[in-house]
């Protein structure tokens, strides 16, 4: 199906201006069409919402949302920023992305005060995981899907801009280890957890936006830093391809993925939908994903367009979900509208009008 170039960056302008609407999880204020980030709690829900509007920034070459994004930090870093663990990594991301932008030597220190804490401080399980403590509970001896993308892809840029290659390092290995204890050879689909306490995933779910942190992160991840190679870069690859493999198989007919992959009746998840079609079209554009998966990211972005409501905001995004010990927990969660949801649907509508725009490009020369 075909897209007009006009339509998605309407689309993508819209859903921009309802992320600066979001107060709080579900608490859309007004706007008077500036670029104001008014997001109050620094943590993974805007630390997401923020990248999007980053990569939203790029493709526009939007001067003013580089300028929100940096007044955004400048406001949290100088009321304080709250204690350090895995979720509120999440806005380090787009603060070390804005470097290439802004000339910011403070903002540059807490980068690599901030990547220093995650190697050095950050409790660690078993194998030298990234123990995914949040702000709730330490979750002693767990790995979460989300750190990948909430931690370890800010390390590892971190690492590229500053020229420290044992973070690089040490975020390549985080995504291996998790691997191994997250991803199930029999499907190629992700658990959301593992406790090393119990050994065991949990409810063994296979939790679609913990999937969707996946399908983004492994493509960012060789994007963010190329010069990851050999048998790592491979076996990321591999990761990826089984678990597109096993997306297209669970899409539904109207374009969208569901709560719990593997469950059909379970309810409909549009942050996930966005992040899948997103990290496939990523992963066409690297040349690791075949151009034949693009009819599944086209079906995924015409059923999210349909879930875009008047005031840009994303319909259908489920709620921050903490480990679940049954299925029927996953079931339950309640939809909302949050930065997250935002965020990844920005990033597909960006990467979608990147891709129009090359054509655009190879039409005309």
């Amino acid at each position: 199906m075909s897209h007009r170039s006009e339509d998605i960056a309407e689309a993508l302008d819209r859903v921009a201006l309802g992320m600066c609407r979001l107060k709080g999880i579900h608490d859309v204020g007004g706007t008077d069409g500036e670029v104001r980030i008014q997001f109050d709690e620094w943590d993974w829900e805007v630390g997401v919402g923020l990248y999007g509007l980053f990569r939203q920034a790029v493709q526009r070459q939007d001067k003013a949302t580089f300028a929100a994004l940096e007044a955004w930090y400048d406001w949290q870093i100088g009321r304080g920023l709250p204690p350090r663990q895995i979720n509120s990594t999440a806005p380090m991301l787009p603060l070390v992305m804005l470097l290439d932008h802004v000339d910011r030597p403070d903002f540059r220190a807490l980068v690599c005060d901030w990547a220093q804490w995650l190697v050095t401080s950050l409790p660690k399980t078993e194998d030298g995981g990234f123990q995914h403590v949040v702000k709730e509970r330490l979750n002693e001896g767990e790995l979460w899907d989300d750190t990948l993308f909430m931690a370890c892809l800010f390390l590892a840029r971190a690492g590229k801009i500053t020229g420290r290659r044992d973070w690089v390092d040490e975020a390549v290995y985080q995504f291996l280890l998790h691997a191994r204890y997250l991803s199930n050879p029999a499907t190629g689909l992700w658990y959301h957890g593992w406790t090393f306490l119990g050994r065991h995933n949990f409810a063994r779910a296979f939790w679609a936006r913990g999937n969707a942190w996946i399908t983004v992160a492994i493509p960012e991840l060789l994007d963010l830093v190329p010069e990851i190679a050999g048998a790592d870069r491979r076996f990321l690859i591999s990761v990826l391809t089984s678990q597109v493999a096993a997306l297209k198989r669970l899409q539904r007919d109207d374009g969208m993925w569901t709560t719990l992959l593997d469950d059909p009746a379970s309810p409909i998840e549009a942050s996930a939908t966005a992040g899948f079609a997103y990290g496939i079209l990523r992963g066409i554009d690297a040349g690791v994903l075949s151009p034949d998966d693009r009819h599944h990211a086209d079906r995924a972005l015409a059923a999210v367009l349909a879930r875009i409501d008047p005031d840009g905001i994303v319909l259908d995004v489920s709620d921050g979900t903490p480990m679940g010990h049954d299925l029927d927990f996953y079931r339950r969660i309640g939809n909302v509208a949050a930065p997250y949801g935002q965020a990844l649907v920005i990033l597909l509508l960006a990467e979608v009008l990147r891709g129009l725009g090359r054509k655009v490009t190879s039409a005309v020369a």
